[in-house]
């Protein structure tokens, strides 16, 4: 148990002790805690305060109208004050005009009909006739508040020495007093307006954030397709409701993109996984006796395999660009060897077609080796399939512009120009494609041309219907020191 401290003191004249409960620190420690407890309650509850956006824009424009009412209080009295310089700068030459009655002071019957209720001459070597500015300003406001009218001394020099008058100035602050009040009053009231309309400023203004909140609030899968309506709205808040809409527009495009693709790349698997049901089924049935339907069901089953496992990489490569997680392993090198390479292994692919490797020149890009050797492979790839036996496929290289150019030509039936514009899509399988049963999953030129981008190149391809086609690969060439 811990002890409260007491401090002890002695009384001379009783002589007996006093006993001080707490000390000044303590009392001041305490009044702190309670202060900080206070503090802390008021700005919890404040933060869980939550005001209309219509009732805080009208608090906020009514704060910037009471803070205009000091700048516009000072500027109208500075203006009134300008007004009356020239009636001093007159009463100060009437008085100069005229001889003090006693001495160095004017009488009252001299000063009838000047608008002055005093004035003076500074004696010299005295109160010093040549007064610095420091000293007018004291002198100006020296006896403002002492009885009535309230008046202001005003100091010039005059040929009779240094000349000081009293100039009243109640009428001037009268008006000052009646112009602070109705402009008070004028801004407090229209205060209160604004606070009493904010619903007109929801229903001109702010109506339209209110849509996009309602319609936001609404959106789902099932409804990407519905948009906010720009009626009424004007200036930013129909930009801003415009550049939402665009941002749907992305969205519904992508989430239906994600959706297809998801639906094509089911119906890929559901095909090999369907042929290899049904050849263990036809195993389970006369596979075991059956040497001949035990070796087709075992081939079957390991192309389907093949199969799925070249659908399912390929679409882990689609996932990892579209997650941005594709990475590169770069290196400079020749895409002669690559090209050369490409060429052995498609003459051993297919006995059944013509390899031609055009004559080239070296060059060096900077790239993934592995990654450009797998898009011109799919480039080699397409041109078999779609090439009739006893077709002559040429892989070429070249310098052009500054960039190496590596292409596929096939002398095969070509494409229309309506796929075209479709054939590097995902899934997408030109009808002559599906028609002659040629297996793919239509996904290669997609990769390929992810590649192509990744390194900062293109794919451009040139077709002609029962003549053949070209894909060019463009690929920045590496700067030579």
């Amino acid at each position: 148990m811990s002890k409260k401290h007491k401090e002890v003191t002695f009384d001379p004249a009783a002589d007996t002790p006093t006993v001080v409960q707490e000390t000044a620190i303590e009392k001041q420690n305490t009044l702190n805690r309670l202060s900080d407890k206070v503090h802390g309650l008021l700005m919890n509850a404040v933060s869980h305060l939550r005001l209309s956006l219509t009732l805080r824009i009208a608090l906020h424009s009514a704060g910037q109208l009471l803070r205009t009412t000091i700048p516009v209080l000072l500027t109208v009295t500075i203006a009134l004050c300008a007004l009356e310089i020239p009636h001093i700068r007159t009463a100060q030459s009437a008085v100069a005009a005229l001889e003090p009655a006693q001495e160095l002071i004017y009488a009252p019957e001299q000063l009838l009909g000047l608008s002055v209720t005093e004035a003076y001459l500074l004696e010299e070597n005295a109160e010093s006739a040549d007064m610095s500015f420091g000293q007018q300003v004291k002198l100006l406001f020296s006896t403002l508040g002492q009885g009535e009218p309230r008046c202001i001394k005003v100091y010039s020099e005059t040929e009779q020495g240094g000349l000081v008058i009293a100039y009243p100035v109640t009428r001037l602050l009268q008006s000052l007093s009646v112009m602070f009040w109705v402009v008070l009053c004028c801004d407090f009231l229209r205060v209160i307006h604004l606070i009493n309309h904010r619903n007109r400023l929801n229903q001109k203004v702010l109506k339209p954030i209110s849509d996009m909140a309602e319609t936001a609030a609404t959106l789902s899968a099932n409804n990407l397709s519905d948009r906010i309506s720009v009626d009424g709205a004007k200036n930013e808040l129909k930009d801003l409701a415009l550049v939402i809409n665009g941002m749907l527009d992305r969205i519904e495009l992508s989430y239906n993109s994600q959706k297809q693709f998801v639906s094509d790349a089911s119906h890929e698997l559901r095909t090999p996984i369907a042929v290899i049901q049904g050849y263990v089924s036809m195993l389970e049935r006369w596979g075991k006796t059956d040497k001949e339907v035990l070796d087709e069901g075992i081939a079957a089953i390991s192309q389907e395999a093949s199969s799925m496992k070249e659908l399912v990489e390929r679409l882990l490569f689609l996932a990892r660009h579209d997650k941005k997680t594709l990475m590169l392993e770069m290196e400079t090198f020749d895409p002669l060897e690559v090209m050369s390479e490409l060429h052995r292994e498609a003459k051993m692919l297919s006995s059944e077609h013509t390899f031609e490797l055009a004559p080239a020149e070296n060059a060096t890009i900077s790239g993934d080796k592995g990654m450009i050797k797998q898009l011109m492979r799919v480039l080699v790839d397409n041109a078999i399939k779609y090439t009739p036996a006893g077709g002559t496929i040429t892989l070429g290289m070249r310098r052009e512009a500054g960039q190496c150019v590596l292409s596929v030509t096939d002398t095969g039936g070509g494409i229309s120009p309506e796929d075209l514009t479709k054939v590097f899509d995902r899934f997408y399988r030109c009808d002559d494609a599906r028609k002659s049963q040629t297996s793919g999953h239509g996904l290669g030129l997609s990769i390929a041309r992810i590649i192509a981008v990744a390194h900062g190149g293109r794919i451009r391809v040139r077709s002609k219907v029962g003549t053949g086609t070209t894909f060019s690969v463009f690929l920045p060439l590496e700067e030579r020191a």
